[in-house]
């Protein structure tokens, strides 16, 4: 690596720990491995990648004039990262139209979708077209989750669990 990529690497790094370290619900760690690890004290969830994966980082301003840094991968996803939050892209999903949905999600954004399938799995109307429109929203913000560097198996593993259990029970 020459010297000109290494310090390019450390001033990307430094601009995502200065970001993180004056954030109010974000906190970051740089591990052993040379990975980055930033934890939301909202949810505890936690983004992981390899300075070596960022391609540019931007720094931003929203429309409240809140600023935000945004960073792009070289797998072409890219994340958002705010005073408390990350952001990312839903991964697009067949039969869920995109539109319907926010550009940037965020893992809490789980918590209210799961809410949702809970209601409709527990109401006497059985709209089963809405459950399998929530289902497949969760999964795109899970999908869009772990494509950019969040462990979301929990998630997906909740997700499964409900599901096998509706079957048992309906059987």
């Amino acid at each position: 690596m020459s010297n000109s990529n290494s310090s390019t690497m450390h001033a990307e790094l430094d601009q995502i720990l200065n970001f993180v370290d004056s954030s109010k619900g974000l906190r970051a760690v740089v591990q052993e491995s040379g990975r980055i690890l930033v934890r939301q004290d909202f949810d505890g969830k936690a983004l992981t990648f390899q300075t070596s994966e960022v391609v540019e980082i931007l720094q931003r301003v929203d429309a409240e004039k809140k600023a935000f840094i945004q960073i792009n991968f070289r797998n072409e996803t890219k994340v958002l990262l705010t005073d408390s939050l990350v952001g990312f892209k839903p991964i697009e999903t067949m039969g869920l139209d995109m539109t319907r949905l926010p550009k940037v999600v965020t893992t809490p954004d789980l918590l209210s979708v799961s809410e949702a399938i809970s209601e409709s799995m527990g109401s006497d109307l059985g709209l089963e077209s809405e459950l399998e429109v929530l289902k497949k929203v969760y999964l795109a913000v899970v999908a869009g989750g772990e494509k950019v560097g969040f462990d979301l198996s929990e998630e997906r593993d909740w997700l499964n669990r409900l599901f096998v259990s509706k079957i048992r029970a309906i059987a």
